[in-house]
C-alpha cells in the first residue's frame, strides 16, 4: 500500500467517525419501527451508496453510546433463527439531537464546500 492509500485510509476512517453516529440516528429516525444491526447496517449500506458501509460489529459500540447518552431505545426479542436481537428506536431526545447535528452538519459541509471550491 503506498503512502497516498494508507493517507486516504486513514482520513475516511477519520470522517467515518464523525459521522456514523449522524447516519444511525437519521436511519433510525426514517424507520416505521425498531430496527436491529443488521438491517441498519444493510439501510446504511443501501441508502449511503456504501461510502458508510463497513462491519456490521462496528455498529454495535456506537449503538450502545447513543443508547447510553439518552438517545435511543433499546429491546431484546427472541430469534427463530438465532441469538436474540437487540431493536433499536430513536426517542424524543435523539430527535431533538438529530435536528441539532443535522444543522451542525450543514454548516461544517457548505463551510467546507466554499473552501474546496475551484480545487481540481
Amino acid at each position: 500500500m503506498s503512502d497516498l492509500d494508507a493517507h486516504l485510509r486513514k482520513f475516511q476512517k477519520e470522517l467515518s467517525t464523525g459521522t456514523v453516529s449522524l447516519a444511525l440516528l437519521a436511519v433510525l429516525a426514517k424507520a416505521p419501527e425498531p430496527l436491529y444491526g443488521y438491517l441498519i447496517a444493510k439501510e446504511l449500506e443501501r441508502t449511503g451508496e456504501g461510502v458508510l458501509s463497513g462491519k456490521q460489529s462496528a455498529l454495535y459500540p456506537v449503538l450502545r453510546n447513543l443508547e447510553g447518552a439518552g438517545l435511543l431505545e433499546s429491546h431484546v426479542e427472541p430469534s427463530v433463527a438465532g441469538p436474540p436481537r437487540r431493536y433499536y428506536r430513536i426517542n424524543e431526545d435523539g430527535r431533538a439531537a438529530l435536528r441539532q447535528w443535522i444543522a451542525a452538519w450543514t454548516a461544517t459541509r457548505d463551510s467546507l464546500e466554499s473552501v474546496l471550491e475551484g480545487i481540481n
